[in-house]
This record gives structure tokens, C-alpha cells and sequence, in this order.
């Protein structure tokens, strides 16, 4: 199963994007990461098992990418995300304070809860397409979920 790239690109651009900012958590690496993840695709002469196994390859080619900018030394020395906050389109001004949340997590947890919540995967295929054993996965995805809770929990004892 192929598709077309103009077909890809309107089909997952927009999760290869989210994938790839939850990593970079900058707008213009995500981009050039989608730009990447696509001409990978491209340029790959394989036919995919189905319009799943074609989005869990896209959104790990776009993870492990995207972990290679923000190791680079280039990615290092640019501006950082929260300077892209008002750049971004919430549909409710909550989603925007959860969003800066899960942004302020350790990549590795981050990276998972956006699978998990955003992308709508189970443990088991989150494990195939970071490559970690499926309990590193659930761990880790509980590890960040208590972070964010007391992440949350402290801003809003706070607040009262």
C-alpha cells in the first residue's frame, strides 16, 4: 500500500508535525522534520502492510529525526518553545495551559504521552514505533502522568 505524497502529506502532516513538535518543541524544526519524514517516504521503495503500519513508520521516522536535531549542535543554540506559544491554535484556553504542561516534561515522556493521548496508541504499538520494550513504555507513560498531575496539582494549589 502506497500513497501518494500529496495524499500523505494532507493525510498525516498534521500528526507527523505534532509528533515532531513534542520532541523539537520548536515550529521550524518541526517543519523541516515533516519536510524530512516526507522525503523519506518518498524516496523509499516499500510497500506498507496498511494505512496503519504507513502512520506508525511516519510517526517513528518523525520521533527519531526529530530527536536527532534536538541533539545536534545546531538545535542547540536556537530559541525555545515557549516563544512559539502564541504562534500555536488551542481550541480552548485550557489546552494551551495542558499543552505548556506536557511541554515541560523530559522528552521521553513526553514523546509518550503524546502518542498515548494525541495519536490515540496503545502501549503495545507505542513500544514498536519508539522501539522500547512495552513495559518501558507503560512506565514511563505513568511516570509522566504523575509529573504532569503534580505538575497540575501544584499550579492549581497555587491559583487558590
Amino acid at each position: 500500500m502506497r500513497l501518494s505524497a500529496e495524499d500523505t502529506f494532507r493525510k498525516y502532516g498534521d500528526r507527523i508535525f505534532s509528533a515532531a513538535f513534542s520532541v523539537c518543541r520548536n515550529r521550524a524544526d518541526a517543519d523541516d522534520v515533516v519536510q524530512d519524514t516526507l522525503i523519506r517516504y518518498l524516496s523509499l521503495d516499500k510497500e506498507f502492510e496498511s494505512e496503519e503500519h504507513l502512520k506508525a513508520w511516519l510517526l517513528r521516522v518523525a520521533i527519531n529525526r526529530a530527536k536527532d536535531i534536538t541533539s545536534s549542535f545546531w538545535r542547540k543554540n536556537t530559541v525555545e518553545w515557549e516563544d512559539y506559544m502564541d504562534d500555536l491554535a488551542f481550541e480552548e484556553p485550557k489546552d494551551s495551559h495542558l499543552f505548556e504542561a506536557v511541554m515541560n516534561l523530559p522528552e521521553k515522556y513526553r514523546a509518550v504521552i503524546h502518542l498515548f493521548y494525541y495519536e490515540d496508541y496503545a502501549i503495545e504499538e507505542i513500544a514498536v514505533i519508539l522501539r522500547r520494550p512495552a513495559g518501558t513504555v507503560k512506565s514511563q507513560l505513568n511516570r509522566g502522568r504523575a509529573l504532569l498531575k503534580n505538575m497540575l496539582q501544584e499550579e492549581w494549589n497555587d491559583d487558590e
